[in-house]
């Protein structure tokens, strides 16, 4: 599932920002350092950025900047989250996830009536993909046993969390980019999920 990438060229003519403003939302980490992928090409090295991802980001910044400082924008965009907490009923009405999933989750990781970030990440996840019928509820809790350890292991940092079966076997796995990866054709990934855009839209979800 390689990403498709845009040139530095390409991204400034397409969203009309200039050089200098891309490098100061760099500075303010408004668009992260790994975006910024440097690749060989027959004129030497370019610069390229993961496309979806950096287009979103850049449409969500000029929408923004207007109404909040860059400080403000680089912590909503940031993947730390902090102490934030809700309890089950305030999930629910913010409309994060079903409640079935959330009381699945909390007997399960013993949550009980309040919800850590990790634990709303969970939900949020887990109501996202069982209910578009990526995952049975068996797999359900699979990944959010993973998510749980995974997120302690990569808090504040990028990572990707991959879902994926072969011969109807369920696999999931969380990785820290860059990461490519190369599998045999009987497995098939059903998602890849940047943890860092999720908590993006969790925290608009919140704010």
């Amino acid at each position: 599932m390689d990403e498709e990438l845009i040139s530095k060229k390409e991204l400034l003519e397409l969203t009309g920002i200039s050089y200098g403003q891309l490098y100061r939302w760099k500075r303010k980490s408004l668009i992260p350092d790994e975006w910024f992928i440097r690749k060989s090409t027959f004129t030497g090295q370019e610069t390229f950025f993961p496309k979806a991802r950096v287009l979103s980001r850049i449409e969500k910044i000029l929408s923004m900047k207007e109404d909040a400082s860059l400080d403000d924008l680089a912590d909503m965009f940031s993947p730390d989250c902090g102490s934030l907490s809700l309890d089950r009923d305030e999930v629910l009405r913010r409309g994060i996830a079903l409640p079935d999933i959330v009381d699945m989750y909390a007997e399960l990781s013993g949550a009980g009536q309040e919800f850590g970030i990790n634990d709303i990440l969970c939900v949020y996840l887990l109501s996202r993909h069982i209910t578009s019928g990526d995952l049975s509820l068996p797999e359900g809790r699979t990944m959010a046993e993973l998510l749980k350890e995974g997120l302690i292991r990569f808090h504040g940092s990028a990572c990707d969390l991959i879902l994926a079966r072969k011969l109807g076997v369920f696999f999931c796995f969380m990785t820290s980019p860059p990461c490519d990866i190369c599998a045999d054709s009987g497995f098939r990934v059903i998602a890849k999920i940047n943890i860092p855009s999720v908590i993006e839209e969790l925290k608009l979800k919140l704010i």
